[in-house]
C-alpha cells in the first residue's frame, strides 16, 4: 500500500459518498477533454473514466506513477511531471477546450493556481479540492479580510464558486484544515482588460505587497503623481479597497 508523502502534500481522499458528490460537480460528458491533476491512488480517476472517453492525469510520484499504470485504462494517459512546469497548452491549443479537476497538494495550491490561470483561455473550467483558506481568498469580495493579490488575479480571468466543504477525516492521512470543492470559470470575453497583463500583475503584486501602505506609496515606482490626478481613483486609499477593475484602470493609465 503507498504511504502518503508529505513532500508531496498527499492526503488521498477515500470517503466514498465525497467522491460521488465531486464526480456529480464535475458532470463529465463523453466528449470532455479532461485533465486531472494529482490522481493520487485514482480516487476520482476511475469513477470518471467510466463517463468519458479519454482522461489526461499529471503525476509527479513515481510510484503512483507505476501504480496507475498498473491499474490503466487505454483511455488513461500519464504525465509523470510537475503541474508546475506543466505546459497544459501541449495538450490543446484550441480556445475554452479543457477541463481540469483535482485534489490539489496544499502546498502549492496557490503556486499553482497561478500557473493556470496563465492557460485560461484555452481553460472551459477547472475544479479543485483545495484549502478552505485557499478558497476564501480567491473568492473574496473587495475590502474583505481575505482580499488580496490571489483574489484579483483570480477574478480578472475567472468567475470564483465556491461549492462545498470537505472535513478532514474524508482523508487519509486527515489533514489539519477543512477543505472545500471550488468551480473556475474562465470568462469567454474578459470584463476589464489591461493592456499589458505583464504590468497589471506587477502593479497588483505590488500594491498588496506592503498592505499598510497606501497606493501612493505601495505604487510610487509605477504610478506618478499626475497618473493619479488622472485616474480619479484616491491614491490615500489601500489596496484591499480597489476592485479587479479599479487595479486595470491603474494599470492601463501607464504605457508600459
Amino acid at each position: 500500500m503507498h504511504k502518503p508523502r508529505k513532500r508531496f502534500g498527499q492526503n488521498f481522499l477515500r470517503d466514498q459518498s465525497v467522491i460521488q458528490r465531486i464526480v456529480e460537480t464535475i458532470s463529465p460528458k463523453l466528449s470532455d477533454h479532461l485533465i486531472e491533476i494529482g490522481p493520487g491512488l485514482g480516487a476520482l480517476t476511475f469513477p470518471l473514466l467510466k463517463k468519458i472517453d479519454k482522461l489526461d492525469v499529471i503525476e509527479i510520484d513515481r510510484d503512483l506513477v507505476l501504480f496507475l499504470k498498473n491499474k490503466a485504462e487505454d483511455k488513461l494517459t500519464i504525465y509523470e511531471q510537475d503541474a508546475l512546469q506543466f505546459d497544459f497548452s501541449s495538450l490543446s491549443q484550441k480556445p475554452h477546450s479543457l477541463r481540469i479537476v483535482g485534489n490539489l497538494p496544499y502546498n502549492i495550491s496557490t503556486p499553482l493556481i497561478f500557473h493556470l490561470i496563465g492557460y485560461a483561455s484555452i481553460i472551459s473550467d477547472m475544479i479543485f479540492m483545495l484549502q478552505k483558506e485557499v478558497v476564501e481568498r480567491m473568492a473574496a469580495a473587495v475590502d474583505a479580510d481575505d482580499y488580496g493579490r490571489l483574489s484579483v488575479m483570480v477574478q480578472y480571468h475567472c468567475l470564483v464558486e465556491a461549492l462545498f466543504d470537505v472535513s478532514p477525516d474524508a482523508f487519509n492521512p486527515p489533514p489539519q484544515v477543512t477543505s472545500t470543492i471550488v468551480r473556475l470559470v474562465p470568462y469567454e470575453k474578459l470584463p476589464h482588460v489591461a493592456k499589458n497583463y505583464a504590468h497589471f500583475a506587477e502593479v497588483v503584486k505590488q500594491a498588496f505587497s506592503q498592505r499598510r501602505k497606501t497606493l501612493r506609496n505601495s505604487l510610487k515606482k509605477l504610478v506618478s503623481d499626475e497618473d493619479w490626478k488622472n485616474l480619479k481613483i484616491n491614491p490615500e486609499l489601500r489596496a484591499e479597497k480597489l476592485s479587479v477593475e479599479d487595479f486595470v484602470k491603474i494599470s492601463n493609465s501607464k504605457e508600459s
